[in-house]
C-alpha cells in the first residue's frame, strides 16, 4: 500500500496594535530605540495595588480589523488571567481573552496552490497584552564561565490582535500568502504597520501530517501537532514549516510518533529545534480578571466603523482589473498597498492612462524610492504633476527618454514648470515654425547630404532618415517624426 502525507496548517498571528498608548496604560507604545524599562509604570510592571483601565482605541482596532476579515463582533466579552510563571511577564499571568473573543468566525480568500481563491476560516481574534522582550548575553566577566538574560518590559503591555485561523492550510506556500493577505489587510486599515522585522506581526504556525491511503484517501493515522516559533519574514514561514513538514513525514514514514510540543525555527541553520512541551489550556488556569469591567461593543460603534472601512485590497485590485483595463500583474500591484492604489488612482483622476500611470509608477516612481529611501506618502512626485507628464508622452509632445529626465528633476524637488526647463524641454512641446527652422538648420549644416538625395544617390531613404534623426535629436524628442519626415521630404523636393 502506498502511503501519502498531507500538511495540516493553522495559523496564529499577533498584530501589534498601532495605539499611542499601552492596552492597559498610559505609557508609550513607541519602544523601538527606547532606553530599556523607561517605558514602564507600575501598571505594566504588575506592582501591588495598580489597576489597568482599558485602552478604547485598541478596542475599536481590533473591532475594526474583525469586520473586515468578516468576523461576528460580540456585543459582550471579557478579559482573563493566563497564568503562567516566565520572566517576560513580570506579574505572573498575561491580561488575554479566553471563551470570550472579541471577534469569531470570520474567513479571507488567498490565491491556492492551484491558481484558484482559497477560502481560509478566521477562528477568533481577541485582543491581549504583549509580553517584554528578553535579552540573552554570554559571559561578562563577573561570574566566571555564567551567562546572563535580562529583561525589557518597555514592551510588555503593548496592545496585540491575535488572529487564529482554521487548519485549511494545506502547504507552506498557502501559509505564506495567508500571511502575506493578513499583512497587506491590516494596513490598509491602518490597524497595524504589520512590519514583521520589528515585531510588529508576529506568526506562531502549528502544523501536524496526517498519512492517507494514496488510493483511496483513507486517513490511516494523524501526527501530533507541533507549534513552530520565531519566525520573522514571509520568506522564514515558508522554510520553516518546508523544513518541518519532511521531518514529521519522515518520522511517521519510519514507524516513529511525534511529540507535542513547541519548536524554535533557526533560520541560520535552515532547521527547528524542540524548546519545551507543548501547554493545553488548562494549564494556564484561565479566569476572568476582575479588576477590567466587561466590554459592550454597541451597535453604534459597529455602524461607524463599518462605514469608515476602505475599500479593500482584493476589492480594489478586482476594480482595477475591470475599470482600468490593468493586467491582472499591474492591477495586483497597484493594490498591494493603500499609499500606492491612491497615488495610481490621482494619476488616472488628473488625466493620465491607466496602463501609462501603472508602468510609470512600477518602474521609474518605485526605482526613485528605492534609490533615495522615500515611501510613497512622502513622494516629492505629485501625483498630477506625474499625470501631466505622462500626457505629454502619450501626446508626443516629449519623449519617454526626455520624460525620464524631467521626472529626476521632478524628484529632486522641482516643479513641472521647472524641471521641463531644466531638462531644454518645453511644456507645450515645439510649434510647427520651430520644426521647421531646426530642418532648415539641419539641411544648411548637411549641405553633402542633401546634395546626395537630390541627385538620386539615395534610393532606399537611408540619408533621409539620418536628417530626420539629427532634427529630433535637436528636437529632444519634442517633434512629431512623422512631421519632420514630412518636412524634410517637402523641403528636399523644392530645390530640385
Amino acid at each position: 500500500m502506498t502511503s501519502r502525507y498531507i500538511p495540516v496548517i493553522g495559523l496564529e498571528i499577533h498584530v501589534q496594535l498601532s495605539t499611542a498608548t499601552k492596552i492597559f496604560c498610559p505609557c508609550s507604545t513607541d519602544y523601538i530605540g527606547a532606553e530599556p524599562n523607561t517605558n514602564v509604570c507600575p501598571v505594566c510592571l504588575g506592582l501591588p495595588g495598580s489597576l489597568p483601565v482599558l485602552n478604547k482605541k485598541a478596542v475599536e482596532l481590533g473591532v475594526r480589523a474583525g469586520l473586515a476579515l468578516s468576523c461576528t463582533i460580540r456585543n459582550h466579552t471579557v478579559f482573563h488571567r493566563k497564568n503562567y510563571f516566565y520572566p517576560d511577564l513580570p506579574k505572573g499571568y498575561q491580561i488575554s481573552q479566553y471563551d470570550l473573543p472579541l471577534a469569531e468566525g470570520g474567513e479571507i480568500y488567498i490565491p491556492g496552490d492551484d491558481g484558484r481563491p482559497r477560502r481560509i476560516r478566521i477562528t477568533r481574534l481577541h485582543l491581549e497584552e504583549d509580553a517584554g522582550k528578553l535579552v540573552h548575553s554570554a559571559a561578562d566577566g563577573r561570574l566566571e564561565g555564567a551567562a546572563f538574560s535580562f529583561v525589557d518590559y518597555n514592551r510588555g503591555g503593548v496592545p496585540l490582535a491575535e488572529i487564529v485561523s482554521e487548519p485549511d492550510i494545506t502547504s507552506p506556500g498557502e501559509a505564506r500568502e495567508y500571511v502575506a493577505r493578513i499583512r497587506q489587510t491590516v494596513r490598509y486599515l491602518g490597524v497595524s504597520d504589520g512590519d514583521m522585522e520589528r515585531g510588529s506581526l508576529r506568526v506562531d504556525a502549528n502544523v501536524s501530517v496526517k498519512k492517507t491511503d494514496a488510493a483511496t484517501g483513507e486517513v490511516l493515522c494523524w501526527g501530533e501537532r507541533t507549534e513552530i516559533k520565531n519566525m520573522n519574514s514571509l520568506r522564514a514561514v515558508e522554510r520553516a514549516l518546508e523544513y518541518e513538514i519532511r521531518r514529521q513525514t519522515a518520522v511517521l514514514a519510519e514507524g516513529g510518533t511525534l511529540e507535542r510540543e513547541t519548536r524554535h525555527w533557526n533560520d541560520g541553520e535552515g532547521v527547528t529545534t524542540s524548546m519545551r512541551s507543548k501547554e493545553a489550556a488548562n494549564d494556564y488556569r484561565y479566569f476572568p480578571d476582575p479588576d477590567i469591567p466587561p466590554i459592550v461593543v454597541t451597535e453604534e460603534l459597529l455602524e461607524s466603523t463599518r462605514n469608515s472601512l476602505p475599500e479593500l485590497p482584493w476589492a480594489k485590485e478586482r476594480r482595477f482589473g475591470e475599470e482600468y483595463g490593468l493586467p491582472e500583474a499591474d492591477a495586483a500591484f497597484m493594490a498591494e498597498s493603500l499609499p500606492v492604489a491612491l497615488y495610481f488612482e490621482e494619476c488616472v483622476k488628473s488625466g493620465a492612462s491607466p496602463l501609462r500611470a501603472a508602468n510609470w509608477i512600477r518602474t521609474e516612481v518605485f526605482r526613485v524610492m528605492n534609490e533615495k529611501g522615500f515611501s510613497m506618502d512622502s513622494f516629492p512626485v505629485k501625483p498630477s504633476a506625474l499625470a501631466e507628464l505622462v500626457s505629454m508622452v502619450d501626446g508626443g509632445k516629449l519623449s519617454t527618454t526626455v520624460a525620464r529626465e524631467v521626472f529626476a528633476h521632478l524628484a529632486g524637488g522641482r516643479s513641472l514648470k521647472d524641471a521641463l526647463a531644466a531638462a531644454g524641454a518645453s511644456p507645450g512641446g515645439l510649434s510647427a515654425e520651430d520644426v521647421e527652422k531646426m530642418v532648415e538648420k539641419v539641411l544648411t549644416v548637411n549641405g553633402d547630404v542633401v546634395e546626395e538625395i537630390r541627385s538620386g544617390r539615395d534610393p532606399k531613404g537611408k540619408k533621409i532618415k539620418f536628417l530626420a534623426g539629427l532634427v529630433m535629436r535637436d528636437a529632444r524628442g519634442q517633434a512629431d517624426a512623422a512631421a519632420v519626415s514630412g518636412i524634410l521630404e517637402r523641403r528636399l523636393k523644392e530645390g530640385r
